[in-house]
């Protein structure tokens, strides 16, 4: 007969989504059932996060295997320590559970309460290559046995707070065609920055002097990049695609499409030196017999604000009813974190959602600001972290170009024939 029938840990979620963010306390239980009498030497649970990449590649008859991992945090909080364990800190005040203890049959509950630290860690995630993760594991240590062990990850998502600058930057491209004529394109965005299941509105000024229509088209597409031992690895894939209205031969018109973000469509990630999470919008004009012209957006997904839920106290701990455990029904156990239990402003329960000025963006490019040079500042758009708040991420950011974005691409037809052009579309990276 197994001595210990079960094992298990729940957490209260905070939000219809079940998504934690900077600062928020996870609170919960850890929940031990015993068939009979058992002498347990510790037991504990880990609070911990981390990021992790591996993968193998093959060399003739060697195979490699590449693999990094970063820890961002860990920590325990004792039920029954061992005498081993001088330097953790106990969950509860009863110096009698320094030692071994002999837990009787039953169920028996354990609260217990974290707190997600204020720094610049990234959200949760899991692609092909790579993971990152936010544990909570219980384990129970016996002496001359294996460690019983439970784990449940939960969805952490940064509280973002970086800045966009808007940039100007324009692209010339000349390519030889079947047919004489000029295509050129003129794109804009409002900003970088767009939140799950937001629309994206794109507007074109496209000008079709040539003798054939063309049409404009959209594609929204992520890029996972791993990176371990030197080496990286890179998958891409499309999210979404959409179709303009053809623009006929010899005319010019202004185009406006929204294209939706999905719903579903994971955070962008650039805080994690190993892994990261990277989307594009790539707009370009379908030429018959031609390699498409393009203009390539880099745009920032946030998560989508959040509903708070409404929080409910852990239920009680058990009481053995001996003096020698003490009882074990403190509703409101200590509480172990990173920092002030208070949550960062913004993401009150109850409060509005956070407009785009809480993550700084939807900035507008200025008069003075067209013709600076590209990487310089805009007076209406500060870069630089706040004075207070979270940690930002916009120092991966700088140097590309964030929000209003305004790219050209010429096409010129010298001669019917044209030997040795390219053939196919270009890669999209």
């Amino acid at each position: 007969m197994t001595t210990i029938k079960k094992i298990e840990i729940t957490y209260n979620a905070i939000n219809a989504n079940n998504t934690f963010t900077n600062g928020d306390v996870v609170c919960g239980q850890v929940t031990v059932e015993m068939a009979k009498d058992c002498q347990i030497d510790s037991l504990y649970i880990k609070f911990k996060g981390k990021a992790e990449v591996r993968w193998t590649e093959r060399h003739g008859q060697t195979t490699h295997v590449y693999h990094s991992k970063d820890k961002y945090f860990s920590v325990r909080q004792y039920f029954i320590r061992d005498k081993n364990s001088k330097g953790e800190r106990l969950s509860w005040k009863h110096h009698s559970l320094n030692n071994s203890s002999v837990v009787p049959p039953g169920i028996h509950v354990y609260p217990f309460s974290f707190q997600f630290p204020h720094q610049n860690i990234p959200s949760s995630f899991k692609g092909a290559d790579g993971k990152i993760i936010y544990l909570l594991e219980a384990v129970l240590s016996r002496s001359m046995r294996m460690d019983s062990k439970e784990s449940i990850a939960m969805n952490f998502v940064l509280l973002s707070r970086w800045t966009c600058f808007p940039l100007i930057n324009w692209a010339d491209k000349k390519m030889k065609l079947f047919t004489s004529g000029t295509v050129a394109m003129d794109v804009n965005l409002e900003k970088s920055g767009f939140f799950q299941g937001e629309g994206l509105k794109v507007v074109a000024f496209i000008k079709n002097d040539s003798s054939r229509e063309i049409k404009p088209k959209y594609c929204i597409y992520r890029k996972h990049s791993f990176f371990a031992r030197g080496k990286r690895r890179v998958h891409t894939k499309d999210l979404i695609k959409d179709v303009g209205t053809p623009i006929p031969p010899s005319a010019s018109e202004n185009v406006t499409k929204v294209i939706p973000i999905p719903q579903d469509a994971e955070p962008s990630i650039l805080n994690c030196s190993i892994i990261k999470a990277e989307h594009r919008l790539r707009v370009y004009l379908d030429v018959k017999y031609a390699s498409d012209p393009e203009i390539k957006f880099n745009i920032f997904i946030l998560p989508a604000p959040q509903v708070p839920a409404m929080a409910t106290a852990p239920p009680a701990a058990s009481d053995f009813g001996n003096a020698f455990y003490g009882n074990y029904g403190n509703p409101n156990p200590p509480m172990w974190g990173f920092g002030p239990p208070q949550a960062p402003a913004g993401s009150q329960p109850g409060g509005p959602p956070p407009n785009y000025a809480t993550y700084g963006i939807g900035c507008e490019a200025t008069p003075e600001h067209r013709g600076r040079p590209r990487g310089t500042q805009n007076p209406r758009c500060p870069m630089g972290p706040p004075k207070n708040g979270p940690e930002e991420i916009s120092q991966p950011l700088r140097g590309r170009a964030c929000g209003l974005r305004r790219q050209a691409a010429t096409l010129k037809w010298n001669r019917p024939w044209a030997p040795g052009r390219p053939q196919g579309r270009p890669a999209p990276w």
